[in-house]
């Protein structure tokens, strides 16, 4: 009998115990979890292009496009100015991101802030900016005028516009790849008798040629998609400054749906080709400054 009763006050005492909460287990999100997130984010981004790719293939005006002599015109031009532009973006801002990387000197900072300024300006701010600058009547025009060269409304103004807009992105890129870089190795390299070209050569842009390569696509695509600079700045003519984006709008605003489509096609397969090409080649092959040998 006592034991019963003893059982049955334990009961009782458990039974008016307060609850102790159970601890909240955290959701885990499992890889099938996030890579269905990231497949339905990359759709809702990609669909717009694909759609319009889609509408350019199905209805044929693609093909007929491509041999509209105003379309390869322009896709000429596009190709031809973002070439040139990319190597000036190259060769001026290669030594500038290296000094960046590696140099601190007073005024350093607002000097970035100056060269990364044209990422966050609206294009037709940094076109109507060029205009004031190298316009005939703007700051350098009398000089221009002198030496007998004129800008604006020119393919050169197409080139300046898009270098402007564009060059940013690959300093950015390249400075970023170079501050990365073991300066251990460069020290260790000038102790064996390398000179500071040999050292840059041989040791910092192989290492940083994965952030270069990076930066140079992203300068590119930043070139081949400028509109609003380069209609400020070197206008909309035909087979002169017209590039593609411009033909684009060219056809929109006079109503030819369908050239536009096909012309903005052809302006997305163009710059997804050689996305996918830089990536076959895993970004840091297309600059490998060390020779094959």
């Amino acid at each position: 009998m006592t034991q019963v009763t003893g059982k049955r006050a334990e009961a009782e005492t458990a039974a008016n115990a307060p609850s102790v909460p159970r601890p909240v287990r955290p959701v885990r999100w499992g890889a099938a979890t996030l890579g269905s997130v990231a497949i339905l984010v990359g759709l809702l981004i990609g669909l717009p292009v694909i759609v319009l790719v889609a509408r350019a293939l199905f209805d044929g005006s693609l093909v007929r496009t491509l041999g509209s002599a105003a379309v390869v015109d322009a896709l000429a031009l596009s190709l031809s100015t973002t070439a040139v532009s990319l190597a000036l973006t190259i060769v001026i801002g290669l030594p500038l991101a290296y000094v960046f990387a590696r140099r601190r000197f007073r005024g350093s900072g607002l000097l970035e802030a100056l060269v990364d300024l044209p990422i966050v300006l609206p294009p037709s701010v940094a076109g109507l900016a060029l205009l004031l600058v190298f316009g005939r009547r703007g700051l350098l025009g009398p000089a221009l005028d002198a030496v007998g060269l004129e800008l604006p409304f020119t393919t050169l103004a197409v080139i300046v516009a898009q270098g402007f807009v564009s060059a940013p992105f690959f300093v950015r890129s390249a400075r970023v790849g170079i501050a990365a870089v073991d300066r251990d190795l460069e020290d260790a390299a000038r102790v064996d008798g390398a000179s500071e070209i040999e050292v840059v050569r041989s040791i910092t842009l192989p290492l940083a040629s994965s952030a270069l390569a990076a930066g140079i696509v992203m300068s590119w695509a930043r070139s081949l998609g400028e509109f609003g600079a380069t209609i400020m700045f070197a206008g909309n003519i035909e087979g002169r400054t017209q590039t593609l984006p411009l033909l684009v709008y060219g056809e929109f605003q006079g109503g030819d749906l369908e050239t536009s489509i096909a012309a903005a096609a052809i302006l997305v397969l163009a710059a997804l080709g050689v996305l996918l090409a830089v990536r076959a080649l895993h970004w840091g092959r297309v600059l490998d400054f060390r020779g094959g040998g």
